[in-house]
């Protein structure tokens, strides 16, 4: 029978390895295509994929299980669970694999896209720069079809070229800037605050006027320290939580 296939990742040793394994492991299935096999390679098999050990494994999958996004069968194998609740409480532990996890396993809806000026919040991040690619999404829930969050992205124009739209109904703009345009991205800045529901993220998230969102801005870097992308996300208050863990060194 064949076996899911799961990206690879560059593993961070200053950070818990089954944490990323068991991010990127989750990503990859929630971005899966429908053809994909349910069935996921032995604990042997995906620890060498990842290059961990497979105790370290065994805690990844143990991770996904408790999530609900695969079932494990004594002397059958492991397998993705094709209608799990894919929707969970977003943790930021600082890998860019976390934040493609976070973004992932939704139904996405491409609003709308072009060409347009940084509003004035975000336009020290763009100093040189007169227009970029705008992308607009709402993504919902797959197996409710409720809305739970709205996404704006402003993504400098020599990388906006070389996406395709599509790309960004299936996959997070994170993982498309970095696995299919192949930007080298160095580190993503994270600021999130609670705020009231404005007209257009009331009608588009389906809660009332002025109810309690997050409010999410996330700045992608290159190596150099410029910037790729800048997103605002407005989150369901009534949806989503963000836990932080830092890590002693």
């Amino acid at each position: 029978m064949t076996s899911f296939a799961p990206d690879s990742i560059v593993l961070n040793r200053k950070l818990p390895l089954w944490y990323q394994v068991s991010q990127s492991l989750r990503a990859s299935i929630l971005g899966r295509s429908p053809q994909d096999p349910l069935r996921l390679p032995t604990e042997e098999q995906l620890a060498g994929h990842y290059g961990v050990s497979v105790l370290t494994m065994r805690q990844a999958l143990k991770e996904l299980e408790d999530e609900g996004l695969i079932t494990r069968h004594r002397r059958r194998g492991t397998f993705i669970e094709p209608k799990a609740l894919r929707t969970a409480p977003v943790r930021l532990l600082g890998s860019v694999d976390a934040i493609v996890a976070q973004q992932s396993g939704m139904t996405t809806q491409l609003l709308a896209h072009g060409r347009g000026p940084v509003p004035g919040e975000l336009a020290e991040h763009f100093p040189e720069l007169d227009e970029v690619g705008t992308y607009h999404r709402l993504r919902s829930d797959e197996k409710t079809g409720e809305p739970t969050n709205h996404a704006r992205n402003w993504v400098r124009p020599e990388l906006a070229a070389r996406i395709d739209p599509e790309d960004l109904v299936r996959w997070p703009m994170t993982k498309v800037l970095r696995d299919v345009v192949g930007a080298e991205i160095s580190r993503i800045t994270d600021t999130v605050e609670a705020r009231l529901a404005d007209p257009e993220t009331a009608r588009l998230l389906q809660v009332p006027l002025l109810s309690p969102i997050l409010h999410y801005t996330g700045v992608t870097y290159d190596p150099e320290g410029q910037v790729l992308d800048a997103a605002v996300i407005h989150y369901r208050g009534d949806r989503f939580s963000f836990t932080v863990t830092l890590e002693a060194t």
